[in-house]
């Protein structure tokens, strides 16, 4: 039997339906993906982004309490998450995310910021 999103620090009850809605069921799979890839793929799933979430999973996902990441560290965190946001920008909408992305680069519509 696998153990749950919720068992790795700082991922709460409330994490196990985010990841799920990912596609994400265990720890065991979000251990195996890293961190970037499951924020990659909770993006896809119609997560809005956010930093502070981003950063709690690494942290957990180290074994330390969230509020452990400072100075550089964090600094160096946020430039990844504002890669991974620049790179599934378009994806927090399931429905409209792909089709937006395509309308996006034609010039259709009015490109989000």
């Amino acid at each position: 039997m696998s153990d749950p999103v919720s068992t790795i620090r700082n991922l709460g009850p409330a994490s196990v339906a985010l990841y799920a809605r990912a596609g994400i069921h265990s720890a065991e799979e979000l251990r195996a993906l890293g961190p970037d890839e499951a924020y990659r793929r909770l993006r896809a799933s119609g997560r809005r982004p956010h930093f502070i979430g981003y950063y709690a999973m690494v942290m957990g996902l180290q074994g330390r309490p969230w509020n452990d990441c400072r100075g550089e560290e964090k600094a160096a965190l946020r430039a990844r998450f504002d890669a991974i946001c620049a790179e599934t920008r378009g994806s927090t909408d399931p429905a409209l995310g792909a089709l937006e992305a395509v309308l996006n680069e034609i010039g259709v519509i009015e490109r989000r910021r």
